[in-house]
């Protein structure tokens, strides 16, 4: 499944499941193979024939919510992360897919404890402090989404959509320059970046009218 070989890896899933047709986790491999090749329906089927195996296969709970995910039903898929955490599964993945959810679901509080948590298990998840950092902007914690996604592009140079809300934050705060320089610096990433474009010549218009008013 990794080399993307998917027809042998299907074979081998199938061959696990008929040789121990009571484990669940051969119907979770195979979940999460055919998630991987658009199946979606199909993967539900084996998250739900495992979880009926297992009541507490929290694999299956976290492969059904990746599912529902990529479905866009954001409230069955917080429904499954958090089975996937009741029944101990305590990683950094699980906790940010139920942020992500949440913050689908415009939930923002909810979304940022679970980005949070996300970030106490594995303080290095840059994908984690990134939507941490604009959940807390849409808070309007202006000054806490700046440390983040600062942080971010320290660890990511190259992370346009953090430099151009760094831009968004820093015009907030009436920082024109730095703003300018980060949607400079989005645009310079990838080039057509139309948010960071639009943020760019919106901050040179103030700038050079507060130039020619002086």
């Amino acid at each position: 499944m990794r080399e993307e070989n998917y027809e042998e890896a299907a074979k081998a899933f199938n061959a696990a499941i008929e040789a121990n047709p009571s484990d669940p986790i051969g119907f979770v491999n195979f979940g999460n193979l055919l998630g991987m090749v658009g199946e979606l329906d199909k993967a539900l089927i084996f998250f739900d024939k495992a979880i009926g195996l297992q009541e507490d296969c929290a694999p299956a709970y976290y492969g059904a919510g990746t599912i529902y995910y990529k479905q866009e039903k954001f409230e069955d898929g917080a429904k499954m992360f958090k089975q996937a955490i009741a029944h101990k599964l305590n990683e950094t993945d699980v906790y940010f897919m139920l942020g992500m959810c949440y913050y689908q679901l415009g939930a923002l509080p909810h979304a940022q404890a679970n980005f949070q948590r996300a970030l106490e298990l594995d303080s290095n998840d840059v994908e984690a402090r990134f939507q941490l950092g604009l959940c807390l902007a849409q808070l309007e914690q202006v000054d806490e989404a700046i440390k983040h996604l600062q942080l971010v592009v320290e660890h990511v140079p190259n992370h346009a959509d953090a430099h151009f809300n760094l831009g968004v934050a820093y015009a907030y705060k009436d920082r024109l320059e730095e703003a300018l320089a980060h949607f400079e610096r989005a645009i310079h990433i990838q080039p057509e970046h139309i948010l960071a474009h639009n943020g760019k010549k919106t901050v040179e218009e103030v700038l050079n009218k507060g130039a020619n008013e002086a």
